[in-house]
């Protein structure tokens, strides 16, 4: 049995912080912006906004119970690995959600309109972006707020449907189905946007802390620089042999892989030790690796 290190060990918890993080911002977005001005979106939160609409019955409670009944599945279909964090962020959500309307919602137990009446788009996008941004957090950390992710899993192991497909599918019966309770298309096309919002702002998140540049930098002086590149920005360097086809001269080409946000640092460092020194920057679509993300394919 492997027995995790010291680094594993602070990496899992620093996964938990920010997962907590967060889906405090996610319930802070439902309690502040959507409940109050009565918007739903997809997932099972947005099933327990309806039910919450329509009965008053606590949008936690019934995000809570339909998460444990598809827990229950999951966990048997899927393996209990999968559930880990999936478990943990289902209990966390819960609470936060009880919590943040207990805090924000007055003495008579209804949610204020901070934003004041008459602001129902303001809220939805002031509160579908706060979703996006909970929610990207909470992905980059490996970690999930089950509901439609778990419904799309478990049909992704049987058919071949893919898994953003299902949970499209299933956003879009949840979001509809709002008409029913409203029996107003302006509420259907909120949700909506909400929706739009929360996918756009998430792959924002999720896509700009993973993407990653690719230098090939062209130097007389390439020991300095590939030295300087390795202990500053720990990034690896592979050294190429290569030859000016117009000079004929052989020349050592750097080919160095960093996180995009890492290279104005790249930059620098490069023009310090060789000002006139050629480099070419390029995007790529994917790093997988040490140092990078890890290749997940099975």
């Amino acid at each position: 049995m492997h027995k995790p290190t010291k680094t594993e060990m602070m990496r899992e918890v620093r996964d938990y912080i920010f997962i907590t993080l967060g889906l405090f911002s996610y319930a802070l977005a439902w309690a502040v912006f959507l409940i109050p001005y009565q918007i739903t979106t997809g997932g099972t939160t947005g099933i327990g906004a309806i039910i919450y609409y329509a009965t008053g019955f606590p949008i936690q409670w019934s995000y809570f119970i339909i998460n444990a009944v598809l827990m229950t599945f999951a966990i048997k279909i899927l393996g209990p690995k999968f559930s880990i964090k999936t478990t943990y962020a289902i209990f966390m959500l819960t609470f936060l959600l009880w919590f943040l309307q207990l805090v924000v919602n007055g003495a008579d137990g209804v949610p204020p309109k901070v934003l004041g009446e008459g602001q129902d788009f303001m809220a939805c996008l002031i509160g579908a972006t706060m979703c996006g941004l909970g929610l990207g957090v909470v992905f980059n950390c490996n970690g999930s707020t089950g509901g439609t992710d778990i419904i799309a899993a478990i049909v992704n192991k049987y058919k071949d449907v893919t898994l953003g497909r299902m949970i499209m599918l299933c956003d879009v019966f949840i979001i509809s189905s709002c008409y029913f309770i409203f029996n107003d298309w302006r509420r259907v096309i909120f949700g909506f946007v909400t929706l739009f919002v929360i996918g756009f702002v998430l792959d924002y998140i999720v896509n700009s802390a993973r993407q990653s540049v690719q230098f090939f930098i062209f130097s007389k002086e390439y020991e300095k620089i590939a030295d300087r590149i390795t202990k500053e920005t720990h990034r690896g360097v592979t050294v190429l042999d290569g030859m000016g086809w117009y000079s004929k001269h052989n020349v050592k080409v750097l080919v160095v892989l960093a996180y995009k946000r890492q290279s104005i640092e790249i930059f620098r460092l490069v023009k310090d030790i060789d000002p006139n020194a050629f480099i070419s920057q390029s995007s790529v679509i994917g790093v997988y690796g040490e140092g990078f993300d890890r290749l997940k394919v099975k």
